[in-house]
């Protein structure tokens, strides 16, 4: 099934086209928890392939990232501090979150907007508290392309250097995409059941 699904997830990224990969790539750097592994690396497959260029790869991949990580930017910059705080939960964004996010911008200024992108748990969130400090939105962007170029270029040459190995590629996908699968599947689980719960205890 996980192969089938590997299979799928190559042969949707084909069907897409760069549009696909750009749309992807900006709800990866949002809130929705989609990885970015299950885009690229297949992205990379298909340049190996042929099928598709690998410079308007990364290009559209580091455009869609940003496109992303300027929408958490404004989001949090009109909304503020306290609606993170107040709805946040229902974002995935736990005030536990919120603080390691801030905490993790004070001590390593604006370039963490950079480094930030490299770091699992908190590459997709970085650009909210650097929305919140109001961050200068030129500097922003740029760290913010940079640290997102650095890791897709590592996803789309894993896709694309693995290409000669039929198996291997297979492999890698397969667990890529387990991975995620039961990653959202967890996500969504524990959604509902603090959203039931909190539900219990209004009733009650």
């Amino acid at each position: 099934m996980i192969h089938q699904i590997a299979q799928t997830l190559v042969a949707t990224i084909g069907e897409w086209g760069y549009l696909g990969i750009f749309l992807l790539m900006f709800l990866e750097s949002t809130f929705f928890p989609f990885p970015s592994e299950v885009i690229m690396i297949p992205a990379g497959y298909l340049a190996y392939k042929g099928e598709m260029d690998l410079s308007l790869i990364i290009l559209t991949g580091v455009l869609g990232s940003l496109a992303g990580a300027l929408f958490n930017y404004y989001f949090a910059l009109k909304f503020g501090r306290s609606f993170f705080l107040k709805y946040g939960k229902y974002l995935f964004i736990k005030e536990h979150t919120l603080e390691k996010l801030e905490d993790f911008f004070q001590k390593h200024g604006e370039i963490s907007t950079f480094n930030g992108r490299l770091i699992p748990g908190i590459r997709q969130l970085i650009s909210l508290p650097a929305g919140l400090a109001r961050m200068n939105l030129a500097t922003f962007s740029v760290y913010s392309a940079l640290g997102a170029g650095i890791w897709i270029i590592v996803l789309v040459a894993l896709g694309y250097l693995l290409g000669s190995n039929e198996t291997l590629i297979s492999e890698y996908l397969q667990s890529a995409t387990l991975i995620a699968l039961l990653c959202v599947l967890f996500i969504t689980f524990f959604y509902i059941v603090r959203a039931k719960r909190r539900k219990e205890i209004i009733e009650d």
